[in-house]
């Protein structure tokens, strides 16, 4: 990954792990706190190729051509951008009961009791933080929709979002223990977390900081991930890093820097992964002088995206 950090303390790589998590089905949506919510309804629909689907007070929710009934949501408040809370979908309604029990006894607390889901999508929610404030609202019983127009060109649904850790070892534990995710590689710089067979669904960076690194939107293929590099630069987006293909994950990738500094990627063809997976470590993961993906093409990212990638953090307060 772009952020180039000092390798961390041994960990002990397990070599046997479930694919699938009992608790959570898969990531739904990410919702961003924005300054300025005209100018992001302009970008995530004219350029990033969203459509909204909700509008409520101070707030708009954005879909993409898969069923989930929004995959960002963007609510308006003065100041610096910041996370409000990344949604999972819940297994089913038990489901949300143990996450809230485990997120206790994992050290994190309950931030929402087990209640209906009042923004638009509905279902039943309960949202909890980590000891480090970063919040997971987990819900059930949400609206899914079917006969979403096709756009190749439009992202399909969110494929993950990648925070920042100042203690990886801590933050994989909850995710471990609270929301029964798996530890699926483990690179000097990174944790890479499934609850489905998608390779990973959250990822864990290991920075000096707890911001957000990154927030991934599936594309159709690669070249709808080519495309969207061309449509960003014609927008006055530059390819922050890119293009590429990852090693954990085996994901194409464009990495752009959006209109509030949170960074945003495009990407497709992410590794499908079941029990036989091998759990890799450091020493699987590295590169040959000059590189830092598969294809060696890339530039090495510019210092504005590492610097983007520290700029963005979960808020304690609307």
């Amino acid at each position: 990954m772009p952020d180039a950090i000092s390798a961390s303390p041994t960990i002990e790589w397990r070599s046997s792990v479930s694919h699938a998590s009992s608790l959570v089905r898969a990531l739904r949506s990410i919702a961003l706190y924005v300054p300025d919510l005209v100018k992001a309804e302009q970008f995530y629909t004219e350029v990033w190729h969203l459509q909204v689907v909700s509008r409520v007070d101070n707030a708009i929710y954005l879909a993409g051509a898969g069923q989930d009934h929004h995959l960002l949501s963007l609510h308006q408040r003065d100041g610096e951008t910041g996370i409000r809370h990344v949604t999972l979908r819940a297994c089913d309604l038990k489901a949300l009961d143990e996450v809230a029990r485990r997120a206790v006894s994992a050290g994190g607390r309950v931030v929402s009791d087990l209640a209906p889901c009042e923004e638009p999508g509905g279902g039943t929610a309960v949202v909890v933080a980590d000891r480090d404030g970063r919040r997971f609202q987990l819900v059930c019983g949400d609206e899914r929709v079917d006969g979403r127009p096709s756009d190749p060109d439009q992202p399909i649904r969110l494929a993950h979002v990648v925070l920042n850790c100042q203690d990886v070892e801590d933050t994989q534990s909850f995710l471990e223990m609270a929301l029964d995710f798996s530890l699926s590689d483990r690179t000097r710089i990174m944790a890479f977390m499934r609850c489905n067979s998608d390779h990973h669904s959250i990822a864990l960076g290991d920075t000096d900081n707890n911001a957000l690194n990154h927030i991934a939107f599936l594309m159709p293929d690669l070249d709808a991930v080519m495309r969207g590099g061309g449509r960003m630069r014609d927008a006055g987006y530059e390819i922050a890093w890119g293009p590429g293909r990852h090693g954990p994950g085996n994901n194409a990738f464009n990495y752009f820097i959006g209109p509030f500094g949170e960074v945003i990627e495009y990407t497709a063809e992410v590794e499908q992964i079941d029990d036989s997976y091998h759990v890799g470590g450091p020493s699987d993961w590295t590169w040959p002088p000059g590189r830092i993906d598969q294809w060696g093409i890339s530039a090495i990212p510019a210092a504005t995206l590492k610097q983007a990638q520290r700029s963005v953090f979960f808020s304690t307060h609307p």
